[in-house]
């Protein structure tokens, strides 16, 4: 792999509190005939990004194509990642949606046993106003049973989560953090300048990893970490640890693949390096096709 090989860490050497480090929003692996979810695959992706030395995976994520599974294929994955994980890292499961009556119904019927926290991404295409965003999330918190992380990521849902609106829901016993996929370093900082002590900001955009741990950040729920877990992971480590130089240099090594994993829309590009790996096939549901072969071809030269 194209990646220098350096010092690195592992879960053993240093562990590091809940939800900080490299958290990776996985994919659903689909077999390659019909699509149907591949639990094999499943399985063996579990184990890569745990033996990578992830601190902890995020199953039914956007980055899982969670819109084109069904609630019956939803409930299933979070039941065998549940059994294959066994304890070995906290499960966070994504429960999001831009109804928040049809969310809170998911929330309260979901079996959450075993799982450590809810990501739930801010509502999409309704575009609600800042007022709107609170309520929502506040009575997503209010039905939870378990602590919830607020997603922004304004790219996908047309409406951003401004640093205001951030910290008033940081004062939400039941909201624990923030993944922050804006882009907008200055907001984050603010975020991080008045937020509470114990209020985590965790990135959202793998190449900012680094620079928003420099500020206060925790980690990264990370797309790239599927294919490449332990350099992301030992990225991650060594920013956490205030070793700005190794980590950039891990993050500088990863520069390159990380424009490709976006090219067609995520989880094309990571799946087409999965595949190369041959950890699962590059299929992806429609409306999302499998990689071109002048992608998968710029990925494997890469890799």
């Amino acid at each position: 792999m194209f990646v220098s090989p350096s010092r690195n860490f592992s879960v053993a050497d240093s562990p590091l509190p809940l939800f900080h480090g490299t958290g990776v929003a996985l994919v659903t692996p689909f077999t390659a005939n019909d699509h149907a979810v591949d639990y094999d695959a499943l399985r063996r992706l579990l184990d890569f990004v745990i033996e990578g030395g992830v601190e902890y995976i995020v199953v039914n994520g956007t980055t899982a194509e969670s819109p084109t599974t069904s609630a019956e294929e939803k409930t299933e994955i979070l039941r065998a990642a549940k059994e294959h994980v066994a304890g070995r890292v906290p499960l966070v499961f994504g429960i999001g949606g831009n109804d928040t009556a049809a969310v809170e119904r998911t929330i309260r019927s979901t079996d959450l046993t075993g799982v450590a926290a809810i990501l739930s991404a801010s509502p999409y295409y309704n575009k609600p106003s800042q007022r709107g965003i609170i309520a929502h999330y506040q009575r997503l918190a209010d039905a939870a049973p378990v602590p919830v992380i607020l997603y922004n990521v304004p790219g996908r849902t047309a409406s951003n989560l401004t640093a205001d609106t951030t910290l008033r829901l940081a004062e939400h016993p039941n909201i624990i953090g923030i993944k922050e996929a804006s882009g907008n370093l200055e907001q984050c900082m603010q975020i991080a300048a008045l937020k509470p002590a114990d209020f985590l900001l965790i990135s959202g955009d793998d190449m900012l990893t680094t620079p928003m741990i420099s500020f206060g950040g925790v980690g990264i729920i990370s797309v790239l970490a599927n294919a490449f877990p332990r350099p992301f992971s030992d990225m991650t480590r060594f920013a956490l640890a205030g070793d700005y130089q190794a980590a950039t240099e891990k993050l500088f090594d990863l520069l390159p693949l990380n424009p490709l994993m976006y090219e067609e829309s995520n989880p094309v590009g990571v799946k087409a390096a999965l595949e190369v790996q041959g950890i699962c096939s590059g299929a992806v549901r429609l409306p999302l096709v499998e990689a071109s072969e002048s992608l998968q071809q710029r990925i494997r030269k890469l890799m």
